[in-house]
């Protein structure tokens, strides 16, 4: 690997994305595709005619873990020191982070230390054949939504040596991916499983306190994380600067409850991340689309939800990721405009009522979420654009088809479809973004007139 570590971007702006399904073709994408054809695509580099450049400055992959049930999504994980084989190889996954680095762009890792593949053959359980060599024995080491291993957190932090194999699993496991394929961050997946001995299932969390500080925290998990993101920060900065760059590696972090503290350092007490997913914003859009006429909305209602989180800790906010993107749920794009997408977005034709109305919504829900919501911004694969439809990996229940499993860029590369004119608007969006540091500027605040 030829390139240095970017600079970390003060106005962090995420493209979220998925290797196989990086491709209009009905396969699993590789790693050589991407980034041979999408990573131009994020970054401004005048490498394409139509103007279709996002600049973008950190992309944040999923499934690069080694999982055998692809549609998992790639949280299924059975080998944690191992990149997704079915992507291309090893070395093509760091030839993909060295060009994403050449071109200035961090990249994330979508990172699973939450639970584990139930799988023995290929994975992890019953590794020297009791459940208890990594996991939590009986009912404990179950995840009952996920059916999953739970990590046994109190082995990293028990007195005996011999009980200290899964703190050196799990911190080992941080320390390849940084140094064999040299990640700029984790994206750590499903922490509220970790920070609660419910896992957060069938809990509603009101934000009261006694919900976050009570016995129902599973304080080892929160150590772990503690320990974790204490020496991500305080010892790659040292390491890195042996190749003449300082590098601050940093973690954000997906919490459904709402936990204090999480991005607070830990030497104030806290748990050391350095984002939250704005996780409350994206269900926001989706309730209005789905159950509230738009001449209805409540801009106050808005303005609440995008800028109600805890002064200090910083947020990424995002209209949509791959969670509002998977079946059963659609993009904001289809959301808005659903059929008509089929037949009424060629510019050999005036757009319809629905067209002008979705495209018109999806620019200003993009505009005002990047604008108010946090203090990075995140974008998944194909929403810049506003992909159609809905995202459903090959499984048995849909007949093993690809035909959901894939990202239609044909649709933006095509000088006749209106695809393009969503694309044009999010790159000028972020242009706007890295000319006056929107998202690094600091909290909105907000005053109210009345009559």
């Amino acid at each position: 690997m030829k390139h240095s570590h970017p600079p970390r971007p003060n106005s962090l702006r995420i493209y979220e994305c998925h290797i196989g399904i990086a491709s209009p073709e009905k396969h699993v994408s590789t790693y050589n595709h991407f980034r041979i054809d999408v990573l131009p695509r994020i970054k401004n580099l005048g490498f394409y005619s139509f103007g279709i450049q996002l600049g973008f400055n950190a992309i944040q992959i999923m499934a690069v873990m080694e999982h055998a049930y692809y549609a998992s999504f790639g949280y299924q994980i059975t080998s944690f020191f191992a990149s997704s084989s079915r992507f291309g190889t090893p070395d093509e996954l760091r030839e993909l982070v060295d060009c994403a680095h050449e071109m200035g762009i961090q990249v994330y890792l979508d990172l699973v230390h939450s639970h584990a593949s139930r799988n023995v053959a290929d994975g992890i359980n019953l590794f020297d054949g009791t459940e208890t060599c990594f996991f939590n024995r009986g009912p404990r080491g179950y995840h009952g939504l996920w059916d999953s291993r739970l990590f046994d957190y109190q082995k990293c932090f028990l007195l005996l040596i011999a009980s200290l194999e899964v703190l050196r699993f799990l911190l080992s496991n941080l320390r390849f991916w940084v140094e064999e394929f040299r990640f700029d961050g984790f994206r750590f997946d499903g922490i509220t499983s970790m920070l609660y001995h419910s896992h957060g299932i069938g809990h509603g969390f009101s934000g009261h306190y006694d919900e976050y500080f009570g016995d129902n925290c599973d304080l080892q998990s929160i150590l772990y994380l503690m320990m974790a993101n204490s020496i991500l920060h305080k010892l790659y900065p040292d390491f890195i600067v042996t190749i003449a760059e300082v590098f601050l590696f940093f973690c954000i972090c997906q919490d459904v409850s709402g936990m204090p503290t999480l991005c607070r350092p830990v030497e104030e007490g806290g748990i050391g991340f350095d984002y939250r997913l704005a996780m409350a914003i994206p269900d926001m859009w989706i309730r209005m689309l789905k159950e509230i006429r738009d001449e209805d909305w409540s801009m106050g209602h808005f303005f609440h939800t995008l800028t109600n989180r805890r002064f200090g800790e910083k947020c990424i906010s995002y209209a949509e990721c791959h969670d509002q993107a998977i079946v059963g749920d659609k993009s904001i794009a289809f959301w808005l405009m659903d059929k008509e997408m089929y037949f009424n977005m060629s510019t050999n034709q005036s757009p319809s009522i629905i067209i002008d109305r979705g495209m018109a919504l999806h620019k200003l829900i993009r505009l005002i979420t990047h604008a108010v919501g946090g203090e990075g911004y995140l974008n998944f694969i194909g929403n810049e654009f506003g992909h159609p439809e809905w995202l459903d990996f090959p499984r048995f229940g849909n007949n093993n088809s690809f035909h959901y499993a894939r990202r239609q860029f044909n649709l933006v590369d095509s000088e006749y479809l209106r695809y393009r004119f969503l694309n044009a608007f999010e790159r000028d969006k972020n242009a706007v973004d890295e000319n006056f540091q929107l998202l690094a500027s600091g909290p909105v605040g907000s005053s109210w007139l009345l009559f």
